[in-house]
Order: structure tokens, then sequence, then C-alpha cells
């Protein structure tokens, strides 16, 4: 169903299968490992990474979902209403994100140098 919006493949060494790397993306975006830990069933983890890198460069995953959203949508396998988009915002305390410490007064420590201040 997707493999039309695929660029065809380019002069030179043949390519791997498309289904499989298309396959070993999947496999990492599902699981969140790393390119590295890709199972050897999917081809070489470069290989992966490299036309994922590239489709998603050249828009070729954009049109895969939208032709996979229009094609459920026609034929009624998405059900709209359990669709959930979260957009939740996680704050970091200052101190976490490295800011100065302060003493119990809320002015900056002294140095150890009383000669400095």
């Amino acid at each position: 169903m997707i493999e039309p919006l695929f660029a065809p493949s380019r002069m030179g060494r043949p390519v791997r299968d498309r289904r499989q790397v298309v396959n070993g993306v999947l496999w990492k975006l599902s699981t969140g490992a790393a390119w590295r830990d890709l199972p050897e069933r999917y081809g070489p983890w470069k290989t992966v990474y490299e036309r994922f890198r590239r489709w998603s460069a050249d828009g070729t995953w954009d049109r895969v979902l939208a032709h996979v959203q229009q094609h459920s949508d026609a034929v009624g396998t998405v059900d709209w209403s359990l669709l959930c988009i979260d957009s939740t915002t996680a704050r970091a305390h200052q101190h976490a994100a490295g800011a100065r410490k302060r003493g119990r007064t809320g002015r900056a420590r002294p140095s150890a140098d009383p000669a400095a201040d």
C-alpha cells in the first residue's frame, strides 16, 4: 500500500528490501532502543538509520502518514473518538537546570575569601 510513496532506487548498488528497512524503523521507534541495538533481521543498523534520515528529510514519512490516515479513514478503520493528543509540559526546578544555589537568606553565599567580598 505504501510502496509507491518511496522514491525509486538510484543507480549503483542494489537497495536493501524496503519492507525490511521500514520494519526496522518501526521496531526502533516502537521500542525506543538505540539504533545499534536493531536486530539483525532488519539488516545493518547504519543502513536503516541512513534510510530513516533520508526519508525524514525528503518528506517521505509525512507522505506515508498522510496516505495511511486517508486510507484508514476511507475504509473506516480509525476510531477518532479514541484519538488523544497529549501536550503535557514538565518543568524542571531551577536547581535541576544548573542554577547557582543560594543561602537561607536568599542572598548568594559569601566566598571563602573574606577579602574578595
